[in-house]
C-alpha cells in the first residue's frame, strides 16, 4: 500500500477525522484508473457508483448543452470528483476529461458499504463530510448563479433596485 496515497487522504476534507486503520481499509478496497491526455474518465449520463481522488494530473468538468460540450471547472491533485454518485446513484451529472496524463484513486460505494459494515461511526463521519463538501460547492455555485443573474439584468438595463 501507498504511503503517498494514505497521505494524499489525509489531507483531504471528506476524509477528515477518519483514523489511519479506516483509511488503509478503504485504500485496500480502491483501485488506480490511469487516464491519457484528453480521454475521459466519465461522461455525462454514464452509471454512477465511485468517487474518485485524483493523484497525479489536471481534469477538466464538462456539460454538454446543445450537443457542445462547456467546461465548468478543472481540478487537480488531491481534488475529489464523482462524489455525487455515492449521495444519489444518479447518473453522472457532468464529464472528466484528461487535460494531461493523470492517475486517479477510485473509491466505489461498495467498499463503503463494506465500512458500513465494519465501522458505522467513521462511515458516518465520511458521509457527513461529504454533505459539508458537497454544500460548499452548492454554495459557490450559487453565488456564481447570483452574480450572473445580477450582470445579466444590469446588461438588459432591468435592475430592479438601481443605483
Amino acid at each position: 500500500m501507498s504511503n503517498a496515497r494514505l497521505k494524499l487522504l489525509q489531507q483531504m476534507p471528506i476524509f477528515g477525522g477518519i483514523t489511519d486503520d479506516v483509511l488503509e481499509f478503504l485504500l485496500a478496497r480502491t483501485r488506480v484508473v490511469e487516464c491519457k491526455s484528453g480521454d475521459y474518465f466519465f461522461m455525462e449520463g454514464d452509471p454512477a457508483g465511485e468517487l474518485y481522488v485524483l493523484e497525479k494530473g489536471e481534469v477538466e468538468i464538462l456539460r454538454t448543452w446543445q450537443e457542445r460540450e462547456y467546461r465548468i471547472s478543472t481540478m487537480s491533485l488531491g481534488d475529489c470528483f464523482g462524489e455525487m454518485a455515492l449521495i444519489d446513484f444518479c447518473p453522472r451529472s457532468a464529464s472528466v476529461r484528461a487535460l494531461e496524463d493523470c492517475s486517479a484513486i477510485e473509491l466505489s460505494a461498495s467498499a463503503l458499504h463494506e465500512l458500513y459494515e465494519k465501522d458505522p461511526s467513521q462511515y458516518t463521519m465520511i458521509y457527513m463530510n461529504l454533505a459539508r463538501e458537497l454544500s460548499r460547492r452548492l454554495r459557490d455555485v450559487n453565488d456564481l448563479l447570483f452574480q450572473a443573474t445580477v450582470q445579466v439584468r444590469r446588461h438588459e438595463n432591468d435592475c430592479i433596485h438601481p443605483t
